[in-house]
């Protein structure tokens, strides 16, 4: 029977890797975090109540944008110096300086709204050009400039504060330490395996780092509330260190949450397993954290990442160009419930010996493969 009778196309697996089976979502989910590790969360709260953001005001400070926080960084002299400014003219208007020059003036030289915000900028950028200056007549004036000297010292330290903690922000860092865009699923040891890639991009490498590993769904109960079941993904080696890249792996095992999740099933089902690492860099000593998410559609069964680490005479050679390049390997179209029932053995040994005859022949058609292939790569 030719493929135009049977209604599907054939697909020659020597150059391609099959990454999923079966029909397309036809409507796009709502995912619980982005692939950048953002969550779309939003809070719904009673008008006008900003309280959260002003109780703790320095953390606000730090995790607005550069933008507003250059504003807010001008501004803040700005309107001080315009505030101490008016002051000092006050002062000198009730005094009369500026009707006319008098004996016993409260601060020399200033006759103007003009001339009282310059002394107000001097003052407090410690300018001091000689020209305008305290006096001993007003005790008024001698008490604002004496709270306009504290109050600079203290915004400047939150300012400097502010900006030195923007800068060395555990999200810039996070960003070059990074998980690899999809999952694979294959065989280790006769058991089947979720692994994932991490590497640090940077020349100065982690210290030391934990992974973690969490399945996430989303179940709306009969009375119609929605609530978040969070399932641990138990990883080997947590612990690692980042010199050259690592491989993280889950076993699936009776314990698992996928145990029962076939490759069919992941059309259908919908979850999400949030991957985190909490890490100290060596340069700053700083714990950051970098995260990310896969969905069944970033979970390729039957696939393994290619190799990129090789061994020189004097170093070790990492080819980040194949950080997120994998290769066909022969695994079984079963959940791993389904496969420890079978007999790992003889499941596997009929299921390579079926790979291996879609090879050799492009046209033979199998279902399995030809309903629709969602992903492919050239290897």
């Amino acid at each position: 029977m030719s493929p135009e009778q049977t209604g599907h196309e054939a697909i020659n697996t020597s150059y391609t890797t099959v990454h999923a089976f079966g029909g397309a979502r036809s409507k796009k989910q709502l995912c619980y975090m982005q692939k950048d590790g953002r969550f779309p969360v939003v809070f719904q709260k009673g008008p006008g109540d900003w309280s959260p953001f002003f109780m703790d005001i320095f953390t606000t400070l730090v995790e607005i944008r550069w933008t507003v926080m250059i504003l807010f960084f001008c501004l803040s002299y700005i309107l001080s110096w315009l505030l101490f400014g008016l002051c000092y003219w006050l002062i000198a208007y009730v005094n009369g300086d500026t009707a006319s020059e008098t004996s016993h003036p409260c601060v020399e030289n200033v006759r103007s709204f003009t001339a009282a915000f310059l002394y107000s900028m001097e003052t407090q950028a410690t300018i001091g050009y000689g020209f305008r200056g305290m006096t001993e007549n007003c005790m008024v004036a001698i008490v604002v400039v004496t709270i306009q000297d504290v109050f600079s010292c203290l915004l400047d330290t939150i300012i400097i504060g502010v900006i030195v903690a923007k800068m060395a922000s555990a999200r810039k860092r996070a960003q070059t330490v990074g998980f690899s865009s999809f999952a694979v699923v294959n065989l280790r040891d006769r058991i089947l395996c979720l692994s994932f890639r991490l590497a640090d991009f940077r020349g100065n490498h982690i210290l030391e780092g934990v992974a973690k590993a969490q399945l996430v769904r989303h179940v709306r109960k009969p009375s119609g509330y929605m609530v978040m079941q969070y399932q641990d993904l138990e990883l080997e080696e947590r612990e690692v260190v980042l010199p050259t890249p690592v491989t993280i792996i889950h076993r699936i095992n009776p314990d698992s949450p996928l145990y029962r999740v076939g490759p069919e099933d992941l059309l259908e089902d919908h979850f999400e397993i949030i991957v985190t690492f909490t890490y100290t860099g060596d340069s700053t000593g700083l714990l950051h954290q970098t995260r990310t998410c896969y969905t069944p559609a970033d979970l390729r069964w039957g696939q393994r990442f290619q190799d990129m680490l090789k061994q020189g005479k004097s170093h070790y050679r990492v080819d980040y160009s194949r950080f997120n390049e994998s290769t066909w390997v022969p695994v079984p179209h079963l959940s791993a419930e389904q496969y420890d029932r079978a007999g790992n053995r003889d499941v596997g040994r009929a299921h390579a010996s079926q790979l291996s005859l879609v090879k050799r022949d492009s046209a033979t058609v199998r279902p399995y493969v030809t309903e629709e292939v969602l992903h492919q790569t050239i290897l």
